[in-house]
């Protein structure tokens, strides 16, 4: 082919493409009831036969587009009132004593039938607000964008009830309006599907087809019709908590410590809505994964304060917001004079509050703004001479900002514009950011090109700006047997957007490419089946050597079982340059890397099974002399009954001869490396025991033990090769790392948004340089003896308050 035509027959594909139609979606209409509906399970209600009824389903997974079985047919029906929108499901099931209807906590689907409804308030084809409820009665629900899949974080407050029958089950919800966005206009027309999950067979079903050819989900739903002229309350809710935490160790005295403080919840109309705290207390979220980090970058952490999880899907565009910047760790450090020592210094900067605007216009206009105010915080440092203390600045007064324009056109396709900014006190480091990010996809989503522009401006007093950019473009086939990408990205040498997100890498460019198969339909062997092929390289923009590469196959099974079978090849067939080890910005430093092939194979059996495993052996081999790597995963669980399970969970890894970043001498310009072998342990035992959907106790337990012990030091040469160095008092690299974690927690939703958490947690924390001790018991032994053991016991009660409400009392 003349390759100088291959842009215009890019083109005349493109084009072509916006020309084919849809298949027809279903629609459902709606009517309005003002017939007092009570959530019971019963569905006895008139309103309920006059109702009209969605049936047909047909299967999403395996058997994409198989009819349901007439013996487990699907009856759905809706009705609304100026309140929200009623739902009840009637699903059959020709054997209702096999129906699975394990317990357990919200959000968390488990072992259990589902039934869920999908609506889109804008009928963009973009976003869904999705609510599920299990045979069981659980509830979950999510935001489900294309881009980011289904958020779990997300929590609205809704009502449902369940009811086992002598032919299946019954689901019935009530979706208040303020759970949802949608337009002001008279006539509503929203975006709607229905899903049906059957866990013993693993079949799932949706009422309009989601077509697993295309690459999407929210653009294939239905239509649902019929809501006029609803003139809904106001969306006003208050949330108050109280907080008692006791704290005791075996050196300080046990303290106790009451808070206080309320969100509040404001629907500007029905589209916006602002979210703000007042007095944020996070005492009682999940522990981090904390790991020995011997790298040249920070370990970060999933975030699990609410606030910054609930809402937050505008904020993610561009990939600029790293939400646990906002009250992490303080940024400056201390200036010690002679003789003094820091006696305490914050781990985490305090909140004042923080607010968050979040909505979208009839037009498609998303908008978002979130604003976070941070207290100063200080160290106290001590004279050790003297025994004077003062204290120091480590974090300034600050405010945190983030703006979001979106702009979503076609039902499949996106315009954003994105700032971030960082405002310290005092002449601190101040930051700005901002990005053009676009998303677009044929009128059949069978192609997408995206892409976008960051740029960063750091100002720091009496220094001149430093500014960067970052920017990428990616093109993909996303329909289909067949699928491919490709794509590359180019980052100058100061782009920065730390203070508020997460950079670890500048100064390169990179291209890659991937290819993919998959089965679109089960065989008589196969539920699923897929292949990908991954080709990616990085090269350093000042130097042109090449930093990272990796050629991979990855393959993932389903078996009629429905186990999981996946196993993969990943190779590094050249040398590269790691710019980074180092510690240092000179271009003229790095260290070579070699090359190296690796493999891992993992299974999972059936969860549906009440015994079931994880299996996750893994190994890499360089072409260094005994420069390898290799690991295994192995986590049994077993479902005593659909109220009591069990998961453990244990991972070791071990490094042999890996190199690494030891130290520095900047008086003669040297740089320290070491070989070392490192070991890792990681031991959790997971258990859950349901008193009934609203009522559960869970245990989460996590070990972690990490050891490096070096056995040669070198000095970095400026070719990226290693000089032995015979010399090593200045050097002690070994470390071991212990830190053990254990929640037991009693979560109880007595009223709807209202909760009551009562957690026992005690924690450790144990880190050694020299007399490294390999065993597991002395290590386990020392971490979780008395005087290491940190004790917290807390009560929380948030209670949910609707205005509504209070005006009607």
């Amino acid at each position: 082919m003349n390759l100088k035509f291959a842009p215009l027959l890019f083109l005349f594909a493109m084009a072509s493409s916006f020309c084919w139609s849809q298949a027809p979606k279903k629609v459902y209409h709606t009517k309005f009831t003002s017939e007092k509906i009570t959530i019971d399970g019963k569905l006895d209600e008139v309103v309920w036969q006059q109702a009209e009824t969605a049936t047909d389903f047909v299967m999403v997974q395996p058997g994409n587009g198989t009819p349901e079985d007439s013996n487990r047919k699907s009856i759905i029906k809706i009705t609304y009132t100026h309140e929200a929108i009623y739902v009840g499901a009637l699903l059959l099931d020709d054997h209702p004593e096999t129906i699975a209807r394990e317990l357990t906590t919200r959000d968390d689907f488990a072992t259990a039938d589902h039934f869920g409804i999908f609506l889109n308030g804008f009928n963009d084809g973009q976003q869904d607000f999705r609510f599920f409820v299990s045979a069981a009665g659980v509830q979950q629900d999510c935001v489900y964008t294309d881009a980011n899949g289904e958020d779990f974080s997300w929590n609205a407050i809704w009502d449902s009830e369940v009811r086992i029958v002598e032919n299946g089950w019954i689901a019935e919800m009530r979706i208040p309006y303020a759970a949802l966005r949608f337009s002001p206009t008279a006539k509503q027309t929203w975006g709607l599907n229905f899903y049906r999950e059957v866990n013993k067979t693993r079949f799932k079903y949706t009422w309009n087809l989601i077509d697993n050819k295309i690459n999407t989900e929210s653009n294939q739903a239905g239509i649902l019709e019929g809501i006029e002229n609803i003139k809904t309350p106001t969306r006003l809710f208050f949330i108050p908590y109280s907080s008692f935490y006791l704290n005791g160790n075996s050196f300080t005295k046990t303290s106790g410590e009451l808070k206080g403080g309320m969100d509040i919840k404001y629907g500007i109309n029905d589209a916006f809505t602002l979210d703000a705290i007042l007095i944020p207390d996070f005492g009682q979220t999940k522990f981090d994964n904390v790991v020995l980090n011997l790298g040249p970058f920070e370990q970060t952490f999933n975030e699990n304060r609410p606030f910054f999880t609930e809402g937050t899907e505008l904020f993610s565009k561009g990939d600029l917001f790293y939400s646990r910047r906002i009250g992490g760790a303080p940024s400056l450090y201390e200036n010690l004079g002679p003789d003094e020592e820091v006696v305490d210094r914050p781990n985490n900067v305090n909140l004042f509050n923080a607010l968050k605007i979040s909505g979208r216009t009839s037009k498609g206009l998303g908008v978002g703004v979130l604003n976070a105010v941070t207290r100063p915080m200080y160290s106290e440092i001590r004279n050790t001479v003297t025994g004077a203390t003062r204290e120091e600045l480590v974090e300034p007064l600050a405010n945190y900002n983030i703006l979001v324009l979106d702009q979503r056109f076609r039902k499949n396709s996106s315009v954003s514009f994105i700032n971030t900014s960082v405002v310290r006190n005092g002449g601190n480091r101040d930051a700005n950011v901002s990005a053009l990010v676009f998303d677009l996809n044929t009128k059949k989503n069978t192609y997408k090109l995206s892409g976008d522009y960051k740029y960063s401006i750091i100002s720091l007093a009496d220094t001149k700006n430093s500014t960067g950019y970052n920017t990428s473009l990616n093109f993909a086939e996303t329909s289909g047997k067949y699928r491919y990408s490709f794509g590359g990205q180019y980052v100058s040498t100061f782009f920065d957007n730390n203070d508020l997100g997460v950079n670890f890498t500048t100064h390169y460019h990179s291209l890659y490419m991937n290819g993919s198969y998959r089965l679109l339909n089960q065989t008589p062997k196969l539920n699923t089946f897929n292949i990908f092929f991954n080709n990616y390289s990085e090269f350093d923009n000042r130097t042109g050597r090449l930093q990272a590469l990796n050629h991979g196959i990855n393959v993932n099974i389903v078996d009629k079982k429905n186990d999981y079978y996946g196993f993969g090849f990943n190779g590094r067939p050249l040398h590269v340059y790691d710019f980074y080890e180092p510690r240092t910005y000179n271009e003229s430093r790095f260290i070579r890397l070699p090359r190296v092939v690796s493999a891992y194979f993992y299974f999972s059996s059936n969860y549906a099974r009440k015994f079931a495993i994880d299996i996750n052996p893994s190994f890499t081999q360089s072409d260094e002399k005994n420069r390898f790597t290799y690991g295994f995963q192995f986590a049994p669980r077993y479902r005593f009954s659909n109220k009591l399970s069990l998961v453990l969970d244990y991972t070791y890894n071990h490094l042999n001869n890996n190199v690494g970043y030891v130290g520095q001498d900047d008086s003669i310009n040297a740089i320290y490396m070491g070989r070392r072998k490192i070991n890792t342990h990681t031991l959790s035992l997971n258990g859950k025991y349901s008193i009934n959907h609203n009522m559960t106790f869970n245990l989460v337990t996590r070990y972690y033990w990490s050891y490096a012990l070096y056995n040669n030091y070198y000095a970095l040469l400026d070719n990226g090769g290693l000089l032995n160095v015979t010399d090593t008092v200045l050097l002690d690299a070994d470390r071991n790392f212990n830190t053990w974690n254990c929640d037991l927690n009693f979560s109880w939703w007595f009223a709807p948004g209202s909760q009551m958490n009562i957690l026992y947690r005690n924690k450790a924390f144990l880190q050694q340089s020299q007399n490294i001790d390999e065993s597991v018991k002395g290590n386990l032994g020392r971490v979780l003896s008395s005087q290491n053991l940190d004790h917290i016991f807390s009560i929380s009660i948030r209670y949910f308050i609707d205005y509504n409400s209070l005006k009607k009392n």
